[in-house]
């Protein structure tokens, strides 16, 4: 990793501090809906608000950084995070649960422009570092899994009402995150091999391609079974199973932590291994999570439930997002990413709005069960895939 380019380094630390806005709104999401909402089926909604933001925001977030480039974009990025978590802030203040939402939606149109670190990320290097790149700037969600959750810790009781200092103070984390943007240098990447590959292929063309739907599914089954059994916990522990929010912080803060801690290694595992293998990998930590929590809803089973939730998450989102590359032209990136994350955060965006409403109208283990469908439609396509030949 030390061999990284610069870039490398510098989106890891702005990411580590615009990253903190998920877990932020993840662990008080919930707490904030059900104190605003009457309807508590609509406890999770500001979760899923964030999510539905991000998935709406990845296809013009790629236009924009086509037109104007990707620095331009960060930086503004994060002035307008700024405002709208000020926005936040004010609308638990007035304890407007609709304005709350319309805040945390903004929030996560913001995340989508910081998904595209990762790809600026695999940009700046040669393509034999993808992996190890990808995975590195997703280390800064490491220390998000720290700032995020104490930021609601800490800014519970800053104001009369409960946790709107928490997103002031969010506003300052996300403002710390400009220097190392201002640094930043967009690196234009052209492969050699592709300058004389003519002129773009549409998206169906490029869909004809199985190692697109194998990067692409991987990467949006990670994020939707991770983020349906996530957003539940919150509510599942505090609120239904008399866990303190204590307890529900340190589950939340180390689940966050194993979706991060693994990208130590990850990307150099993809290379020794290759994607295929990782991905399988994955959806077998996927499977022993569900298993875990499914059996006991005690303090330690629920650690050790979203430990293997986040180890998984990590294999088989990074594994898809180093093999997306091998789907796309270097004038085709834009696109294929555009497509690539709507697809992740718009599936994610539906698995967090069902979270709520299974979890209360049906409990966490049926909530559990309704999670395999989705990893099976992974294990499916990776039995039929016919890996190509490498050109």
């Amino acid at each position: 990793m030390l061999n990284l380019n610069k870039n490398v380094w510098l989106l890891a630390l702005a990411g580590a501090l615009a990253l903190s806005t998920a877990p932020l709104v993840v662990f008080v999401g919930g707490l904030v809906g059900s104190m605003l909402s009457e309807d508590k089926s609509l406890a999770t909604l500001p979760v899923a608000a964030i999510v539905l933001g991000t998935a709406s925001a990845v296809i013009p977030v790629a236009r924009l950084m086509q037109r104007f480039g990707r620095q331009a974009v960060f930086l503004g990025n994060i002035v307008c995070m700024a405002a709208w978590a000020c926005l936040a802030s004010y609308a638990i203040e007035q304890k407007s649960f609709w304005a709350f939402n319309v805040a945390v939606f903004l929030l996560g149109t913001g995340l989508a422009v910081i998904q595209q670190y990762r790809f600026a990320a695999m940009e700046s290097v040669a393509p034999k570092f993808h992996a190890p790149a990808a995975s590195f700037v997703l280390l800064g969600g490491l220390i998000a899994a720290f700032i995020g959750p104490e930021l609601g810790q800490q800014g519970r009781a800053l104001f009369d009402v409960d946790f709107s200092g928490a997103f002031l103070l969010l506003a300052g984390v996300l403002l710390l995150s400009l220097p190392m943007l201002v640094a930043y240098r967009s690196v234009p990447h052209i492969d050699p091999a592709n300058e004389s590959l003519g002129d773009a292929r549409s998206l169906r063309d490029i869909a004809k391609q199985p190692v697109f739907w194998v990067a692409v599914l991987g990467s949006a089954v990670a994020y939707a079974v991770m983020s349906f059994v996530m957003t539940a916990t919150p509510v599942s522990m505090h609120q239904l199973m008399g866990h303190s929010l204590y307890d529900t912080k340190w589950v939340i803060q180390v689940h966050i932590c194993a979706m991060y801690v693994p990208s130590f290694f990850s990307g150099f595992l993809i290379q020794r291994f290759g994607q295929v293998r990782m991905m399988w990998a994955g959806l077998l930590c996927f499977l022993f999570s569900l298993a875990t929590a499914w059996l006991d809803t005690s303090l330690v089973h629920f650690y050790i439930s979203l430990i293997f939730l986040g180890i998984g998450w990590n294999l088989l989102f990074v594994s898809g997002t180093s093999l997306l590359p091998q789907s796309y032209r270097d004038n085709e990136r834009f696109k294929v990413q555009g497509v690539n994350d709507f697809s992740v955060f718009g599936l994610q965006a539906v698995a967090a709005l069902s979270s709520g409403v299974v979890v209360y109208q049906f409990g966490w283990q049926i909530l559990l069960l309704c999670a395999l469908p989705v990893l099976f439609l992974q294990v499916i396509l990776l039995l039929f895939w016919n890996k190509p030949r490498p050109s």
